[in-house]
């Protein structure tokens, strides 16, 4: 038992890590942007779908290699690769040499991520797994709350080397400690683990819900954080950077701050049920958020803040709907990934399993924000809220279908 959690703090400090170095990176883009001032439309672009693709072309290779050989020798190589990306950022001079060390990027995080879940969910038991998974999800939620709060300071004070250099010392750690802690992986899959997943009842039961929510999730979470601070002309708030940030921050603490508890719960009562319930609130939520100036006034909230100055009544609101969106998040996370990892340690492969589960959800996060941006510039950006939350009570309610049909009315509790 002391063995295996010593070897779920070296994962968690791995997730940790390689979460703050993606969000770092997220913050400083647009100060990238500024610095090399690319002049092709295509080649800002490729400064964030790069690392999406390279994500993309890494899930398969990446997952088949976790499942044949050595899970911990795969992650191994991912830290490496991070750390390689990370040095490598500092040199660069020009657009293509900053999308190259972000393609190296996406590729060390899609086998961070991939494997590290996948070692999770292995050495989790079935009434464990959520927990467990939770508790990873909650490392890197504390990772993007301290990445986005210290790479604007670390830069305007030391500028890139000292924000990278952070990164590489959290790195460092974390390589060693999966290697001095976390045990060699005994289990070795035979042939492409891919091609039975892909046609699992219970995983395609899954992405009857999670193709749909991954459309919500990408506009709602995204879009929260350019509703707060674009100008009023365009339906925005018009907040400032900093009011911005606390807006963006309250979702993610409230996920960090549930996930373990309601991966627990989930654990004892059911995967499915938490899936379903998390899901519909969530849903429920988003179309909320284009009445949160209206809610603020019938409230009498004050527009009057400190240290963040004049707002509007909707700040309260807006921050407080966000965070609910982050335990609504809570309650879906964990038992989605501990039911995916439940069918990969059942024999198909738990690191293809994850890579199912990252596969589905990548044409609804590539075409959302495409979605948002239409949907911002005609109706109205209220409208992005309002498809985001259809989508995802759309999702919730196909999923329930599908459960009952193919699996009976008490699939629900029994998952």
């Amino acid at each position: 038992m002391n063995e295996n959690r010593v070897q779920f703090y070296a994962l968690y400090l791995t997730r940790f890590a390689a979460g703050f170095g993606f969000i770092t990176l997220a913050t400083l883009l647009p100060t990238y942007l500024n610095v090399l001032n690319p002049q092709s439309g295509v080649v800002v672009g490729l400064f964030v779908s790069g690392l999406t693709a390279a994500q993309s072309i890494a899930v398969v290779p990446l997952a088949w290699g976790g499942d044949r050989y050595d899970k911990r020798t795969v992650l191994l190589g991912s830290i490496v690769v991070s750390i390689a990306a990370y040095v490598a950022f500092p040199f660069v001079e020009s657009s293509w040499g900053f999308i190259a060390a972000r393609a190296l990027q996406g590729v060390a995080l899609t086998g961070t991520g991939l494997i590290t879940l996948a070692l999770v969910g292995e050495l989790s038991t079935a009434d464990t797994r959520a927990n467990h998974i939770g508790k990873a999800n909650s490392a890197r939620f504390a990772a993007s709350i301290l990445g986005s709060i210290s790479a604007a300071t670390l830069y305007q004070q030391y500028g890139f080397d000292v924000v990278f250099g952070v990164i590489v010392a959290l790195l460092v750690p974390a390589l060693f400690g999966v290697l001095l802690f976390v045990e060699p992986d005994d289990t070795r899959i035979e042939g492409f683990p891919f091609s039975d997943l892909a046609l699992n009842r219970k995983l395609l039961t899954l992405t009857s819900f999670r193709s749909q929510y991954a459309v919500a999730v990408t506009m709602v979470r995204n879009w929260v954080v350019v509703y707060a601070g674009l100008k009023a002309s365009q339906g925005g708030l018009t907040y400032a950077a900093l009011a911005v940030s606390a807006v963006l921050i309250s979702e993610k603490f409230t996920n960090m701050l549930f996930q373990p508890h309601t991966g627990r719960l989930s654990d004892r009562y059911g995967r499915a049920l938490f899936v379903f319930c998390g899901g519909g609130l969530y849903g429920l939520v988003a179309l909320c958020i284009p009445f949160s100036p209206a809610i603020g006034r019938t409230l009498g909230l004050p527009s009057m803040f400190p240290i963040l100055g004049q707002l509007s009544p909707a700040f309260l609101p807006l921050v407080g709907l966000n965070a609910l969106l982050g335990i609504a998040d809570s309650f879906r996370e964990p038992a989605s990934m501990a039911l995916f990892a439940d069918e990969g340690v059942e024999g198909g492969g738990v690191a293809s399993s994850f890579g199912v589960r990252d596969l589905v959800w990548r044409p609804g996060s590539i075409l959302a924000p495409i979605l948002a941006g239409i949907l911002t510039t005609g109706p109205g950006i209220q409208w992005v809220f309002y498809f985001g939350g259809t989508a995802a009570i759309s999702g919730v309610l196909t999923f329930l279908g599908v459960l009952s049909y193919s699996h009976g009315t008490k699939a629900l509790t029994q998952w």
